[in-house]
């Protein structure tokens, strides 16, 4: 009887040493899902306006011209009609956006997001808020204090926090950030970032009541829209056109 329970006693021990000195189990991770990140995909192929077309008339005139990878609008006598603002054929929500503009000596012109095409909005800012574009050294819009309507601007409702653009005539970059899972949008310029401001709830609720879309019912009520290049009369380039989307 001793000697059987001395024989399970060592079974056990040899046991209980195998399983403290036997080698870890390796796991083998999928790196491919490690390595998926959000691309940046086109919105301009600097050769034709495929993916593009003129708000609320698709099949109409088209003034705007492509130049050495160049998106131009080529401006318009003032006053005139109809206005010629180049939207997107697709819908996008949470994206940043990568764009290069160039204003001409007294320019004024604009980027939107969350566009409604439909035929009882007779313009794209009826729906969707727009980031200024615009000569800070000429137009007098960016003269006027607060500067609401200066470049980088949520137009009439976020100033930028320093005038970091560059004379007409030059490029700009320009990435415009939205993000309605953390309430976020953000203008960066030239590298710096010059505006943030919240996309909905009670905080943009307020930013709309003081400015003068306070009575359009539908602007920025919708998070999924297309972007806008605006036809603001005055000259205009862009470039570079990309999207990410998040």
């Amino acid at each position: 009887m001793k000697k059987s329970i001395l024989l399970i006693m060592v079974v056990l021990s040899i046991t209980a040493c195998k399983k403290v000195t036997k080698e870890p189990v390796t796991v083998e991770t999928d790196t491919k899902e490690l390595e998926m990140a959000p691309e940046w995909a086109s919105l301009f192929d600097g050769a034709s306006l495929s993916g593009w077309h003129v708000y609320n008339n698709p099949e109409g005139v088209n003034p705007w011209t492509i130049e050495d990878g160049v998106l131009m609008f080529p401006g318009r006598e003032a006053g005139s009609k109809p206005e010629f603002n180049l939207v997107t054929d697709n819908e996008y929500t949470d994206f940043i956006l990568s764009i290069e503009w160039k204003i001409s000596e007294g320019g004024n012109s604009g980027i939107m997001w969350g566009v409604i095409e439909d035929e009882k909005y007779g313009h794209p800012y009826d729906t969707g808020p727009e980031i200024q574009v615009l000569d800070n050294e000429r137009h007098p819009d960016a003269l006027a204090n607060p500067k609401f309507h200066q470049a980088g601007a949520l137009y009439d409702m976020v100033q930028p926090i320093y005038d970091v653009c560059k004379p007409a005539g030059e490029w700009n970059l320009c990435e415009i950030e939205i993000n309605h899972q953390t309430n976020q949008g953000s203008v960066t310029l030239n590298g710096t970032e010059i505006v943030t401001f919240p996309l909905y709830g009670e905080a943009w609720d307020a930013m709309v009541a003081k400015s003068k879309f306070k009575d359009w019912k539908d602007f920025g009520k919708s998070k999924t829209g297309k972007i806008c290049l605006q036809d603001h009369e005055n000259k205009v380039s862009y470039r570079n056109i990309k999207i990410k989307t998040l």
